[in-house]
Formats: C-alpha cells, sequence, structure tokens
C-alpha cells in the first residue's frame, strides 16, 4: 500500500509533498486548505476552511445546513479521533405524529425531513481542540468568495441543474439557488452574500452565532412557518459528539470507521467476509470477484438495515457485527456461484440476549483529517433560507416509521446516516486518509478502493480511477426488505462478457454513466516524511501540497 505508483489506469499521477496535503472535491477548496496550512494552520483549520468553501461553490452536496462527520489522527497523541457532528429531530415530532398523519415513511423532501444542522458545531469542536488559526481567519476565503462569487465548476452544474428542476418549487430555494430564475451554468459567476453574512457572524460569535442566536431563530422560524416542526430551541440543546473509531484488520493493515448511528462499520463487515477469499488471485474485472463482492455488500447491507441506529436510543452490537467470528457465521449465506434474491436478518449474540462532500488535509506536524459533510440527496429537503445563504438538509428521511425498529423516529434522535469518512493505520502508524462520497455507494466505494489497493496492488490515484460497479436495492434502516436480488449498476469499462457471466448466476445487471461517488485520499511515507494525495476524476477536484 505503500507504493505511490503504479501501472494501472489512472486519469493523473499522484501528488507529493513533505509540508502539508489536502485533497477535495472543488480546486477552489483544496487551494484554500494549502494556504491555510502555508500560513501555519493545522490539518483542522484546512478542512474548516475548506468545508466553508464548498458550502458556497458545492452546495449541491453540503453546507451550512448539513451534518458532518471527522476522523483526526492526533500526532503528539498519537492517535485516532472520531467526531459525530450529525443532528437530531424535532422535540415537538413524534412517532405517533407521523403516522397519524398517514405516513408510511418520512418524505425525502419538505420540512418533515430537516433535522438540525449538526456541521458548523463540527467546525467548533474540532477548532477547539485541535486549530491554531483564529476562526476568523479560517472562515475568511469562504466569506471573500462568497461576496465577490466564484465560477461554476462544470460537473457542480449538471447536478445543479438536475436539483433546480427538482426543488424549484419548495420554499426559497428559486430564491437562493436560481438567479435570474435557472440554475447557474458551468463558467457563470455565483454570489452569495447571505451566506458570506452567515460566516461572518460565526467567525466574530462563535458556534453560539448559530445555535443560540439569530440565525437559530431565523431557521426555526422559517421551518415553522413552512409546516416543519424544528425549533430554535433544537438548535439551542445541539452538541457534537466525540467516539472512537472503530476497526477491522484486513490482511495486516487495520481500517478505521466511525460507528453507528452512521454505516461505516458496514465497510469492516464486508472486508470481513471478503477476508477469507484469495482476491489477489483474481483482477478487478473478474467476474468471481465482483460476484463475492456484490453477495457481500448484501449481506452487511442487511445487517445495516437492522442494527444500525443512534446509539443513544438504542443498543447497537457494533463489536459483534464487526467481529471475524460474526463474518463467519454469516458468510456460510454466500453462494459463490449464485446471486441471493434475499436474505435473514443476522442475529449476532448480544441481541439473544436482549451527496454529499469528502475531503482529507494534512500539516506538517503529523496530523490529519478525514471529514466528509453533507445534505444528503444532493440540495437536501429543497427548502432554504434565502437571507441566511444555505439550504437544509432531509436526514430525517432515514428514519424508520415501525415503533419496533430500532432506528424508528423519536424526538431528539440522531437518524441513520450514510456519510462515513475513513482512516487506514498499519502496526499504530498513520497511513491513509480517504473517503468515497455518494449514499448507499460509500461502503461500497471504500471496499473497492482498499481491495484495489491491497489485494490488486493500485496506488492511491488508480484506485480511485478504477472502474466501479455498485449493487443497489438492499433492505433498508427505514424498513424495505430486498425480495428480488437488487440491481447491479455497471460502469462502462467493465466488457459485455462480465456481464454476461454475472447474468448467468441471477444477477439483474444495467449500465450507468454516474451515481458511482467521488473520492479523495492522502497516503503517509512516516519514514520518507512525505504525504501523496489523490482526487479523482468524476469529481471537479484536485489533490495539491507544499
Amino acid at each position: 500500500m505503500d507504493r505511490p505508483f503504479g501501472n494501472f489506469f489512472a486519469t493523473r499521477s499522484v501528488v507529493a509533498a513533505r509540508n502539508g496535503m489536502a485533497a477535495t472535491s472543488h480546486a477552489l477548496a483544496t487551494q484554500t486548505a494549502v494556504a491555510l496550512l502555508r500560513a501555519g494552520g493545522s490539518a483542522v483549520d484546512a478542512a474548516i476552511g475548506a468545508n466553508a468553501v464548498l458550502g458556497l461553490v458545492e452546495p449541491t452536496g453540503c453546507g451550512a445546513g448539513g451534518d458532518l462527520f471527522a476522523i483526526v489522527w492526533d500526532e503528539s497523541a498519537r492517535e485516532l479521533v472520531g467526531l459525530n457532528a450529525s443532528g437530531r429531530s424535532p422535540q415537538s415530532l413524534t412517532l405517533d405524529m407521523l403516522r397519524d398523519m398517514g405516513l408510511e415513511q418520512i418524505p425525502p423532501h419538505g420540512p418533515l425531513s430537516v433535522s438540525v444542522p449538526g456541521a458548523v458545531d463540527g467546525w467548533f469542536a474540532l477548532h477547539e481542540r485541535f486549530g491554531e488559526l483564529p476562526i476568523a481567519d479560517v472562515l475568511a476565503p469562504a466569506i471573500e468568495y462568497a461576496r465577490d462569487g466564484v465560477p461554476v465548476a462544470e460537473i457542480i452544474a449538471g447536478y445543479w441543474a438536475n436539483d433546480a428542476d427538482s426543488f424549484k418549487g419548495y420554499p426559497g430555494f428559486a430564491d437562493l439557488f436560481m438567479p435570474g430564475g435557472r440554475a447557474p451554468s458551468a463558467g457563470e459567476v455565483f454570489a452569495n452574500p447571505a451566506l458570506a453574512d452567515t460566516y461572518s457572524a460565526v467567525a466574530e460569535g462563535g458556534r453560539d452565532a448559530f445555535y443560540t442566536g439569530q440565525i437559530a431563530k431565523r431557521v426555526g422560524e422559517f421551518i415553522q412557518s413552512n409546516g416543519g416542526y424544528l425549533s430554535y430551541d433544537d438548535f439551542a440543546s445541539h452538541r457534537s459528539s466525540w467516539v472512537d473509531p472503530v476497526a477491522t484488520n484486513y490482511r495486516g493493515y487495520d481500517v478505521w470507521e466511525i460507528p453507528p448511528n452512521n454505516q461505516g462499520i458496514t465497510v469492516l463487515q464486508m472486508l470481513n467476509l471478503l477476508e477469507s477469499y484469495d482476491i489477489a488471485a483474481l483482477s478487478p474485472h473478474d467476474p468471481d470477484y465482483l460476484h463475492l463482492f456484490i453477495e457481500a455488500k448484501k449481506l452487511a447491507f442487511e445487517d445495516r438495515a437492522r442494527f444500525y441506529t443512534d446509539p443513544e436510543h438504542a443498543d447497537v452490537p457494533v463489536e459483534q457485527l464487526i467481529s471475524k467470528a460474526y463474518a463467519d457465521q454469516r458468510r456460510a449465506l454466500l453462494d459463490p456461484d449464485k446471486a441471493s434474491l434475499e436474505l435473514p436478518y443476522g442475529e449476532p449474540e448480544i441481541l439473544n440476549v436482549g451527496d454529499t462532500v469528502y475531503m482529507t488535509t494534512a500539516d506538517a506536524a503529523g496530523n490529519m483529517v478525514s471529514l466528509i459533510q453533507s445534505n444528503f440527496r444532493g440540495m437536501g429537503s429543497g427548502l432554504a433560507v434565502p437571507d441566511l445563504g444555505f439550504g437544509l438538509q432531509d436526514r430525517g428521511e432515514l428514519f424508520s416509521l415501525d415503533p419496533a425498529h430500532p432506528n424508528a423516529y423519536a424526538p431528539g434522535k440522531r437518524p441513520f446516516h450514510t456519510i462515513i469518512p475513513a482512516f487506514v493505520t498499519r502496526d499504530g502508524e498513520p497511513l491513509m486518509s480517504f473517503g468515497v462520497m455518494g449514499a448507499d455507494m460509500q461502503p461500497q466505494g471504500h471496499v473497492h478502493v482498499l481491495v484495489n489497493i491491497i489485494d490488486f496492488g493500485m496506488n492511491i490515484q488508480e484506485a480511485g480511477d478504477a472502474a466501479r460497479f455498485r449493487h443497489e436495492g438492499s433492505s433498508t434502516p427505514t424498513g424495505l426488505r430486498m425480495h428480488d436480488g437488487g440491481t447491479v449498476l455497471m460502469e462502462s469499462q467493465f466488457g459485455a462478457d462480465v456481464v454476461a457471466d454475472l447474468e448467468r448466476r441471477g444477477h439483474r445487471v444495467e449500465r450507468a454513466r454516474d451515481g458511482f461517488g467521488g473520492y479523495q485520499a492522502i497516503l503517509r511515507d512516516s519514514a520518507a516524511r512525505t504525504y501523496f494525495g489523490a482526487s479523482e476524476s468524476r469529481k471537479d477536484g484536485q489533490a495539491a501540497g507544499y
């Protein structure tokens, strides 16, 4: 894994630098991070500054109205720490009220899907512990860009147009995100002075300016005037949570994820299932490998659907789910030559008793940040507060309305979350921070990248540029069950013979052009004191260092 150069296809070479590195999904965000590193900022300062810029330039995936998770390698303490900066549901809305509305699930858009935005509190939690520069300096580039405007990047313009078509009728959306009555085109300058004002208020007044000041009052008024329940009190009571990342060892590498309420441990479960097979003897396009991957994903997602929820509201058997013994038990359901159409839920022993942006940064001191931030479903709920400059997420959609389900809606509860940052260590040394965007694609993307590097010998750029496939149609944490085996979607690089082989095994296969996520990574060579960065071609991103 420590080999930065390879012979597989890549869209660009790996970036190398010694003093600092950043990889994000937008060039201006990456350049902001590098500038902050040069100014003496920490990896956390760089990540916050880049995230704030992304909230302006990539509102199709993130913003101050969304949530955040992060894993930080703290070089001074020689340890990994995790941050869960996801928000909670409204205190004044109950499960009975939702069921009395005749709902079988929370709508994907609109006011009922909005939970407290946790990202800004996440910035301040990270900054208080790991920041070096004043927060005003960290947010200054984003404020300047928001006032002056920036050209819209090509891929983001396409997403923006699609979201505008879907959300133009929602309160505030067109006023904020459709200047002149339409989505901005690629290369067209988009300014957001209201967001500049919001960032300035936060830079001056801290996290309380967002959660106990006029911003919280304005959002609460806006939501309730449009039929929602989120209130000022929900903002005022919000706090992020420091958590311990959890890991499994895959062929000598410790892979770390954030535990539920997000889906990170799905990655660990998939790796445990795959580890018993000689993947390296196959190839990235071998149908035997693809079939094993798809079936491992189906098995892990059954557990995701059954057990993953807010651990403050239910017992989540994390250690049992990510154990090698449990993987051995579940692997017995994997037929190496036949696609499963439906699968039983697992029963770990304890239970018998009772659109998104990813970025990574690294600094000269050796600290590294793996950070992911999202509105969910592109531009989120569709609701935007024009005078504040940001839209609001729709994470509440991912609750179940089945009162017997662990992920059932409850007041003040965090919903199931799809966004997951990742980290890899080896023999206790930091090795790689990475992530892949894209809802249910994220854990699949993590495993793609890890297998590409560890089993197939790709470098970190090749591992992200390699052809991807994804399975969709698994059971979900909202209560839906898989009964037809779902669908495998494949990029065009996979040949017709591969498709035919998978279909022979019973998979339904379709071609697709997008929906395969976006990836960034930083690899650390501790001996050479060098960082290597990668940003794949499916996004407008860039890796850069100094």
